[in-house]
C-alpha cells in the first residue's frame, strides 16, 4: 500500500501540479483541496500520511489546520511564498517550510526526507 499524501492549494492549476507530482512519484493523493474545511472532513475519513498546504487558502490562513495535523502526527510541508519561510519556520517549527514556486525535484526530495524512516 502506497503513502498517502493529502494536497491543499487555493490555486487550482498548482494544487493539481502538486497531485501530478506525487502521483508520478508513486504516492496515493488525497486532492486538492482549496479550503480548510474539505480539509478537514478528507482528514476525517481517512487519516493522511504527510500533508502538503499551501499558506492560504480559500477559506482562511493554514496556520491553525497546519498546527492540528502537526498535533495529530501528521507531518506537514507548508508550501508558501518565500518571503513567508522565515515567519513560518518560527510559527510552525514542526512543519518543513518549501519556498513557492518548487520544481517537483525539490518537493519530492521535502517528501522524501519527511516521509523517510527515523
Amino acid at each position: 500500500m502506497s503513502l498517502r499524501i493529502l494536497i491543499a492549494d487555493h490555486e487550482f492549476v498548482s494544487g493539481f501540479d502538486l497531485c501530478d507530482t506525487c502521483e508520478e512519484a508513486g504516492y496515493e493523493v488525497v486532492g486538492p483541496h482549496a479550503g480548510i474545511s474539505s480539509v478537514m472532513l478528507a482528514c476525517q475519513m481517512t487519516k493522511p500520511d504527510l500533508a502538503i498546504l499551501d499558506l492560504e487558502l480559500v477559506d482562511g490562513l493554514s496556520y491553525e489546520l497546519a498546527q492540528k495535523l502537526l498535533d495529530d502526527n501528521v507531518p506537514v510541508i507548508v508550501h508558501a511564498a518565500t518571503v513567508q519561510v522565515d515567519e513560518l519556520a518560527a510559527r510552525l517549527p514542526g512543519a518543513l517550510t518549501v519556498p513557492r514556486p518548487c520544481p517537483p525535484a525539490d518537493l519530492l526530495h521535502a517528501v522524501n526526507r519527511v516521509l523517510a524512516p527515523a
